[in-house]
């Protein structure tokens, strides 16, 4: 889960350098709900919701991120709007900016049935692709150990919840520890989930749950999107197209090899 707790933070702080014209790194991505996370679930392996996800890295820096997710066997789809964003590292002239190149909407789908994922930008009409790691491509049921210890009962957001400590441990001998909200009116689906690794902290809050199957078109790439292997690649074209292909100072936006 230690990668996973870094999305977050990678993603607001990857797309502030907007700003400064800097270079992006690799494609932000999702809530991963695959491996030990998806343990938590259950038996709700379908469902779709809106979600807050709160993370706080090592060096005390505290991101807000709300957003909408559908999930369905291991498939998830996580829809963010970047000027819902609540971080000190996002000004509210980079996420203007962000606006106006298009790059403040993203889609971000999980496909370990493919062993890919797409982060999916509606303003421009593009897509960059990654592929997944064979672990989290290939984890079974049988690749985990849950344990489940009961402390207390609570109320979530309306809904009467166990409290629970959860430990997955993963066929290395691995554990993941978490604090599971299971609301006992949505068959014990977790509306809320505490986690901690690495100096990284998160929380994730579920509302507005429907446990119905989602439309499997939620999980495939939008037809005509242009695809790219990587954001730098998608910035250096979009940035050309706006600069009638003139590029930036720097190197920044011109065309490999120039």
């Amino acid at each position: 889960m230690k990668n996973h707790l870094r999305t977050f933070v990678f993603t607001a702080l990857c797309l502030n350098l907007v700003s400064a014209h800097a270079q992006f790194g690799p494609a932000p991505s999702g809530p991963d709900l695959s491996g030990p996370m998806g343990k938590l679930f259950g038996t709700n392996q379908a469902f779709s919701a809106a979600l807050e996800v709160q993370t706080t890295d090592g060096s005390g820096n505290r991101i807000t991120m709300p957003g909408r997710i559908n999930f369905d066997t291991g498939k998830s789809r996580f829809e963010l709007n970047m000027a819902d964003v609540q971080t000190k590292q996002m000004s509210p002239a980079s996420a203007a900016q962000m606006k106006s190149m298009g790059l403040d909407q993203m889609v971000m789908v999980s496909r370990p049935d493919k062993k890919m994922a797409y982060v999916i930008y509606p303003g421009l009409q593009s897509y960059v692709e990654t592929g997944l790691t064979e672990a989290d491509s290939a984890a079974t049921n049988n690749d985990y150990k849950v344990e489940t210890t009961e402390l207390g009962k609570e109320t979530v957001d309306g809904h009467p919840c166990v409290k629970n400590k959860v430990t997955v441990t993963d066929k290395n001998n691995n554990k993941h520890e978490s604090t599971v909200w299971n609301a006992t009116d949505l068959k014990n689906f977790p509306v809320k989930i505490q986690t901690a690794e690495g100096g990284s902290s998160m929380t994730m809050l579920f509302k507005n749950i429907s446990l119905a199957k989602p439309d499997a078109g939620q999980f495939e790439l939008p037809a005509a999107y242009t695809k790219y292997d990587s954001v730098p690649a998608m910035m250096q074209q979009q940035i050309m197209k706006r600069m009638g292909g003139g590029g930036l100072p720097g190197g920044f936006g011109r065309p490999p090899g120039n």
